[in-house]
């Protein structure tokens, strides 16, 4: 940066101080009133690439086979059997109460289903609807016989073992929201084979403003649902377990999760920096304007992602903590070298100091958060919708972190009174000399040393691997991660898996609804799915014919029996038979599987691909099928991880190269500055191999911020070197007592408050944030080791030109 554009920018800030913060009170005025416009989303589509065909032809699939919007409540009874009078008791209660709930469409248990006990049944001699349990009040042993083993209900309304039996819930979906969502996927439709006109994206923009606040009240709806149904089992937990399942209990959780993270995290990292400053610094004034600088910068961002509609999802939720980490981190820098030119030059008054600081840290500070934006940035190319928007929300939050810190504090700043400063700890000072011999003593084996440990780690990369469940991103101990793990192994799995098949065979009859050759192949399809070890619940219109064939005595109804059975039987029943698997106007069927997530060894590329398979060897060609809703979505979006770091990290190499080429204008500079941040990276990809951590939608994020962070210090360590170089007429000494003396102390005060910020995600229930958190505290301790040791190690080697003899250990010289 321009010298004489720092001097005038720094005399400006501090001459101008009250203009500017008069300038930043203006902003907040406008910021606070974009806060309220600040959004959390947690559904699908926020996790997936935009346009995602997949997404879209779930939607078509959803709308055609119109699948209900249900929350699956498990009734586990303790002492007390399934098939009991207790049980049936409880059922009919939790049924009526259930029942108040104003959104509510139907109840359904093992005591309102028609439970068929002969094909007499199915003739149409008897009415259906009246062969439950509420109408006949069959005895528990005879509900038994009906329900153990059920074609249909097994997986859905009784688990196979017969301990626990549901309720499933249904609502009432609302008619303005569904007819503006069969209008978006209508015109979403034709992604799959073009792009959109200007009037359609403009159209399709206006619905979703349109659903928006009808989504944002059913989403407050469904938490009022889901606490008034905890609040409604919670009599019955007192001789029997109750747990919650569903889609839409997972997303209330994600919603749950990430307000909890914004602002229990957010204050408890406020808190503990707090902490760390009045340790590090001991003066009160260098704890509240720095932190008052933080609140002053977040607050800001949520009203700039307010007014700009950018919503924070599950990888976002931890940008306030993130905030105001990376804004703390620049005011670090700036107060140590504050700190120095207050000890230096006591007797200056408190605008030349300030004004002297700005000359020093101005130009690097902005460089070393251009860096840290280049992180961000990087993030964007991802190919990953959440991750792209967590990376413009970081662009956008160190922009404002940038005139945060470089302007207002230092505004803040020269108000203040000048005072003496405390003397650094003895310790730090001790530990940075001997970092500093070493490097000069033995720069060849510092190097040597130093890149081995980080090699070795990066050996780990070959074991990364990107398995992942909705139920492994929860902690074992909490009650998410208790129902999830429940529902999945008791009621036939968690993940939603649809195969949509169209009916090629179309009956000679016109009459006839179906042919039998279809219901053979849809029989045989059923088969192979249901072979696989990871496979729950399969449920189809071949279920209705198993039910049909057991209740026949063994013998397979006719396609003219089945038919006949189909038309004789009301719609209520129809529905509850067989459901949304069978569309007779698209002639096409729908195979409804559920996966189960806590199968050990699950490999979900793998079970894709074996389904393909098993599809094409009982004769279904490629074009006749497809495979939607979530387990596609989410092994989609798994299969993008590998490419997507592979992209980021490599733009972040490139770019950060660059900016130290135009920072530095050598190329030697910029690859020795570039190297240790390369190794960190690398590092910390091979501990997630060697930990067995798997690469999700957050984990795939760690390396490239912290690059982009970590190379901060490396930048500020460079710039003191080479400044030292230059003064020192090219001996290494002199030049790395600069770079230790000026920046050694505030890249280590630095990177411990970093640290400690991010390992306190460790106490999140949330697991990818627990192991962001951790592994990004890891990354900036390696960040740290490498600039204090291999990187000055190689500028004493490479490019000091006079390598003078080191001092003895004994030296007492300052750091």
């Amino acid at each position: 940066m321009n010298k004489t554009l720092i001097n005038n920018l720094a005399t400006g800030i501090v001459r101008w101080r009250w203009a500017v913060v008069i300038a930043f009170a203006a902003l907040l005025a406008l910021a606070l009133t974009g806060v309220g416009k600040f959004r959390i989303a947690a559904s699908a589509d926020t996790l997936l690439v935009k346009d995602n065909k997949l997404y879209i032809q779930t939607q078509v699939a959803q709308q055609t086979f119109n699948p209900d919007e249900f929350i699956l409540l498990a009734y586990e009874p303790r002492e007390h059997d399934v098939f009991s009078d207790q049980t049936f008791s409880d059922l009919s209660r939790l049924q009526q109460e259930i029942k108040q709930i104003p959104r509510v469409e139907s109840v359904t248990s093992i005591l309102t289903v028609p439970l068929i006990d002969s094909a007499d049944a199915l003739s149409g001699q008897t009415d259906v609807s009246n062969l439950t349990w509420q109408k006949q009040r069959y005895s528990a042993a005879r509900m038994k016989e009906l329900v153990s083993g059920h074609p249909i209900f097994t997986d859905l309304l009784i688990n196979r073992d017969n301990t626990a039996t549901s309720i499933q819930i249904v609502f009432k979906p609302n008619p303005e929201l569904v007819k503006i969502d069969q209008q978006i996927t209508a015109i979403q439709a034709h992604l799959l084979n073009r792009k959109l006109s200007e009037e359609e994206q403009a159209q399709l923009e206006a619905l979703k403003s349109q659903a928006e606040p009808l989504r944002a009240a059913l989403t407050q709806t469904r938490k009022q649902e889901i606490n008034q149904l905890n609040e409604i089992t919670q009599p019955y937990n007192q001789r029997a377990n109750t747990y919650l399942g569903g889609s839409y209990v997972v997303g209330q959780h994600l919603i749950d999760i990430i307000k909890s993270d914004l602002v229990i995290f957010g204050l408890a990292i406020a808190l503990v920096v707090a902490l760390l400053l009045a340790i590090l610094f001991r003066r009160v004034k260098w704890v509240v304007f720095p932190l008052l600088s933080c609140g002053l910068s977040v607050t800001l961002t949520i009203g700039a992602l307010g007014w700009a509609d950018l919503r924070a999802t599950v990888i976002s939720a931890n940008f306030v903590a993130l905030q105001i980490i990376l804004t703390l981190a620049v005011m670090i820098h700036m107060l140590g070298s504050y700190r120095y030119i207050a000890r230096e030059h006591s007797d200056t008054e408190q605008h030349k100091r300030v004004e002297l600081m700005l000359k020093d840290k101005l130009s690097p500070c902005f460089f070393a958060s251009l860096t840290t934006s280049v992180g961000f940035a990087a993030l964007l190319f991802s190919g990953l919708e959440p991750v792209i928007s967590f990376g413009l929300m970081m662009l956008i939050a160190m922009i404002i972190s940038q005139l945060v810190s470089l302007i207002l504090f230092p505004a803040l700043l020269a108000l203040l009174p000048a005072g003496s400063e405390a003397q650094d700890y003895g310790f730090i000072r001790r530990l940075l000399r001997r970092s500093r011999l070493q490097t000069l003593n033995r720069p060849g084996l510092t190097i040597a040393g130093t890149a081995l440990i980080f090699i070795v780690l990066s050996v780990g990369i070959t074991r990364l691997n990107v398995e992942n469940s909705f139920i492994d991103y929860f902690a074992d101990d909490t009650q998410v991660h208790r129902e999830l793990a429940y529902i999945d192994k008791e009621f036939g799995g968690t993940t939603a898996l649809d195969i949509i098949l169209t009916v090629t065979d179309k009956p000679d009859d016109p009459s006839l609804i179906i042919s039998a050759d279809s219901v053979n192949q849809l029989q045989l399809v059923q088969q192979a799915v249901t072979a696989f070890e990871a496979t729950g619940s399969v449920t189809s219109l071949a279920n209705f014919t198993a039910l049909a064939t057991q209740l026949n005595n063994g013998r397979p109804l006719t396609e003219y029996e089945l038919t006949s059975i189909y038309y004789l039987l009301n719609e209520k029943v129809v529905n509850q038979l067989v459901g949304a698997y069978f569309s007779e106007q698209d002639q096409r069927l729908r195979i409804a599987i559920r996966v189960q997530d806590t199968t050990a060894g699950l490999d979900r590329e793998q079970f894709l691909n074996n389904l393909r398979q098993d599809l094409a060897s009982v004769g279904i060609a490629a074009d006749h099928y497809q495979l939607t809703s979530l387990f596609v979505l989410y092994q989609d979006i798994l299969s993008r991880l590998f490419d997507s770091q592979i992209t980021t990290l490599g733009l972040v190499y490139i770019a950060l190269g660059l900016v130290f080429l135009a920072i530095f204008r050598s190329l030697k500079v910029a690859l020795i500055a570039l190297l240790p941040n390369v190794l960190t990276t690398l590092a910390i990809l091979g501990v997630i191999g060697w930990a067995g951590i798997p690469l999700d939608i957050m984990t795939i994020t760690i390396a490239a911020i912290a690059m982009g962070i970590a190379v901060d210090d490396t930048l500020h360590f460079v710039h003191g070197y080479m400044a030292g170089l230059k003064e020192g007429g090219g001996q290494a000494k002199a030049a790395a007592e600069e770079a230790f003396k000026h920046s050694g102390l505030a890249i280590l005060m630095t990177t411990t408050v970093i640290a400690v910020g991010f390992s306190l995600f460790g106490f999140s229930d949330f697991l990818p944030s627990v192991y962001f958190g951790l592994l990004t505290a890891l990354a900036m301790i390696m960040a740290l080791v490498a600039d204090l040791t291999l990187l000055p190690a190689l500028l004493n080697k490479l490019v000091a030109t006079q390598s003078a003899p080191a001092q003895p250990q004994g030296d007492k010289a300052n750091v």
